[in-house]
Formats: C-alpha cells, sequence, structure tokens
C-alpha cells in the first residue's frame, strides 16, 4: 500500500498528487528503437505481413489465451483487424523489425487521462519475434512512452488467471501482482479469472535502467546472444526479478 498523510482530524488520507489532469493522451506515432520500432497499425500494409508472422504458430498455442483467433485464412484475419483494431481505444500497433517485417502486435487499452492510468494489452508476439531482443525492446518503448512523455502514474497489465506464461513475464517485465479478480470476464465460452499487475511511476526509473542496461548494444556479442541476462542487471539496479523478456507473451 502507498505510503499517506493524515488530516486535522487524525485521518489516514493519500498523499498528494502533482502535475495536471488529464494526462496527454497518447499520440499515435511510431516508438523507434535500436533493435525495432512499434508503430501504428496500418490495415493495408501490415495486415498481409501479420498474418504470415502469426502462421509460423504451427499449432495455434499463441491464440490460447487471446479472445480472438486463431483465423483460418488472412481474410478472416483482416476482417477482424478492420473491425476490431481501428478505434482510439484499444490503440493497437504493429512490430516491426529493422527491415520493416511485421512481427508482433501490441496495444495501450483502457487509456484514463483523468486518473493517469494505462494498461498494455492485446500482446500478441509471434514466433519470430519470440526470444529476440526487440521482444523486450518493445515493452521498454511502451513503457518509456507513458511514463516519460505522458507521465501517467500507474501503468496496468491483466490476464487470464491460468496464463502462467504471461503471468511470469509480468513478474519479470517488473510489474507488481495485485491480486486476482474472479469471474471477471469469459471468452471462447469459458470463465476467465484475471489476474492484476502494475507498475507505477515512482517505480519505472529503476525498472528503466535495469531495461536500457540489457538493451545496450555491448550486452549483446556478435552472434546476438546476450552477455549478461536481465536477471544480472535487475540485481544490479534492483529492480525487474528473474530473467529477460524472450518468451511469447498472449494476452487481452
Amino acid at each position: 500500500m502507498s505510503g499517506h498523510d493524515t488530516n486535522d482530524l487524525g485521518q489516514p488520507i493519500g498523499l498528494p498528487v502533482s502535475g495536471e489532469f488529464p494526462r496527454p493522451t497518447p499520440p499515435y506515432t511510431p516508438m523507434e528503437g535500436h533493435y525495432c520500432s512499434v508503430v501504428p497499425l496500418d490495415v493495408n500494409r501490415h495486415t498481409p505481413g501479420l498474418y504470415r508472422a502469426f502462421a509460423t504458430d504451427t499449432d495455434g498455442r499463441n491464440w490460447t489465451y487471446l479472445p480472438h483467433g486463431p483465423f483460418d485464412n488472412e481474410q478472416g484475419f483482416d476482417t477482424w483487424v478492420r473491425a476490431t483494431c481501428m478505434d482510439a481505444d484499444p490503440m493497437f500497433h504493429t512490430v516491426l523489425t529493422g527491415d520493416e517485417t511485421p512481427v508482433g502486435m501490441a496495444s495501450f487499452l483502457r487509456i484514463e487521462p483523468a486518473a493517469g492510468v494505462i494498461e498494455v494489452g492485446h500482446i500478441h508476439f509471434s514466433p519470430l519475434l519470440q526470444r529476440k531482443p526487440q521482444s523486450t525492446e518493445v515493452m521498454y518503448l511502451m513503457m518509456r512512452r507513458v511514463f516519460d512523455e505522458l507521465g501517467y502514474r500507474r501503468y496496468e497489465w491483466k490476464c487470464d488467471a491460468l496464463n502462467a506464461p504471461s503471468r511470469r513475464t509480468a513478474e519479470r517485465l517488473g510489474f507488481t501482482f495485485e491480486g486476482i479478480f474472479r469471474q471477471a470476464t469469459h471468452y471462447k465460452g469459458r470463465n476467465r479469472d484475471t489476474a492484476w499487475y502494475s507498475i507505477l511511476d515512482s517505480e519505472w526509473p529503476r525498472i528503466r535502467s535495469a531495461f536500457e542496461a540489457w538493451l545496450s548494444p555491448d550486452n549483446f556479442d556478435q552472434t546476438g546472444q546476450q552477455r549478461q541476462p536481465l536477471m544480472a542487471r535487475s540485481q544490479e539496479q534492483g529492480s525487474l526479478g528473474n530473467t529477460e523478456f524472450h518468451r511469447h507473451v498472449d494476452r487481452d
């Protein structure tokens, strides 16, 4: 629980909040990194490549904890993207490699400028993105926009409580587990208990330092292998917990 003050009546009250509200709405502009870029989703340019990238997941396990998919053909995927991914919230982005190949998706959602709260979700990284430095950088770039550029107070991550890989990833990225909301929703004809995680603005500086140390080109050898895992960097920085974010994430 956050700290508190005490009023003249001896009652505990929340600490003062600084800055102006509402915080800015996230701009729909590219986020450029060293290993990849995270750009506004362009249906005509990105959908064919995204479908091909997701099709490399041959057994469809990447779709299990998403509320949509898998799709039998590109037309079905294109129809879903046009119907679902064009609004301002969720704000969908495409992950591009250095040669501008689409390899994954992620979004900002439940955007609340008045409260300074935002969630990351609809994360779907294809096998072409998994186990690559780009997968870590995507999350870093999105966090940096939320905290450094927009000044939000809270960054949320929610997933099916049964989605163990997503829960491990949240913890590896520095999110704090806050509890499980039982029967929070349903999808694909089944119940979903939802696990909640968050990062606060006060925690971001040390988490950012751990990310930046791990993402430094000096941390990779000539074959692209990490010299030190994020675990070692996080221990140095006092952040992030256990190992690098190289696994696939699928959640909403």
